[in-house]
């Protein structure tokens, strides 16, 4: 008895277990800069095999985030789809990773003004050797090979580094198509024709195929029990994770340092993002 007391208390604290005793409805909600979060995709894959999961509704706010991150939720979320309902339900924005990620979804609802699509992949570099050669500064590398350091912020992209770079990204690129392709059975050749990296409002991407519907939670909930037959009395519990510090005020700073972060310095890695400022 007293390990399965045990059992049950680190479930809780892991933010497996929802609190909810019964059927009901799981709402994952996924704001903000995208990143490669083990907890959440953890908690995720385990919806699938709960069994007081009746269905899954996807709520997403973001702009995007970084390649990996929306790929190991958007897998997370297959596996929850190929085990029970899930329905995905956009904000203001889903873009780019976070188009990624809805993209798992039986039906996905949006709003005549969120702000979606925007397929697309993005690794900035910078060059500030003009400045270091301005203050007199001087900066070398021994490298094992001539792709070692590209990028590089002291020397700039070199012919080749530019076409390696090219590769990766174009690469990641055609990996997001095939993603979109298959998910809204498309053709790959229609998808890239959409995936210049613009985003589109919701009814722009109902009409391109992109989205299902329009509507939010209630319109989630009621094709849910229309077409899945899930009741509409089951209540809905929010998927918690970590602590209440974590999910208050470091989700908050969490949330701000990223997004300001990359509107202000190249990033790091290869990402899914959708900026106002790149208009």
């Amino acid at each position: 008895m007293l390990a399965v007391i045990l059992a049950v208390i680190a479930a809780r604290g892991s933010g497996i277990l929802s609190g909810t005793v019964g059927q009901h409805i799981t709402r994952v909600t996924v704001d903000g800069v995208i990143t490669d979060n083990r907890k959440l995709v953890d908690a995720v894959n385990a919806l699938a095999k709960d069994r007081s999961v009746s269905a899954v509704l996807l709520s997403v706010d973001s702009p995007g985030g970084s390649v990996a991150g929306g790929e190991s939720l958007h897998d997370a979320l297959v596996r929850v789809a190929a085990a029970k309902p899930l329905v995905t339900v956009m904000g203001g924005t889903a873009a780019s990773a976070g188009y990624m990620i809805s993209l798992p979804a039986a039906r996905i609802f949006a709003s005549n003004a969120t702000l979606t699509g925007s397929i697309g992949v993005i690794l900035e570099t910078g060059n500030v050797g003009g400045l270091l050669d301005r203050l007199g500064i001087t900066s070398e590398a021994i490298i094992s090979g001539p792709l070692k350091d590209q990028p590089s912020y002291t020397h700039g992209l070199s012919p080749e580094g530019r076409t390696y770079l090219q590769g990766l990204v174009s690469d990641l690129f055609g990996q997001f198509v095939t993603m979109v392709a298959t998910a809204r059975h498309m053709d790959e050749a229609k998808v890239r024709q959409l995936a210049d990296g613009r985003a589109y409002t919701g009814q722009q991407a109902i009409t391109l195929g992109l989205v299902d519907e329009i509507g939010g939670e209630a319109e989630a909930r009621s094709w849910l029990q229309r077409e899945k037959k899930i009741p509409a009395t089951l209540p809905v519990t929010d998927l918690k994770l970590g602590s209440l510090y974590d999910r208050t005020i470091g989700a908050t700073l969490g949330a701000l340092w990223p997004t300001a972060w990359t509107q202000v310095l190249p990033q790091a890695g290869a990402w899914a993002i959708w900026r106002p400022g790149d208009l």
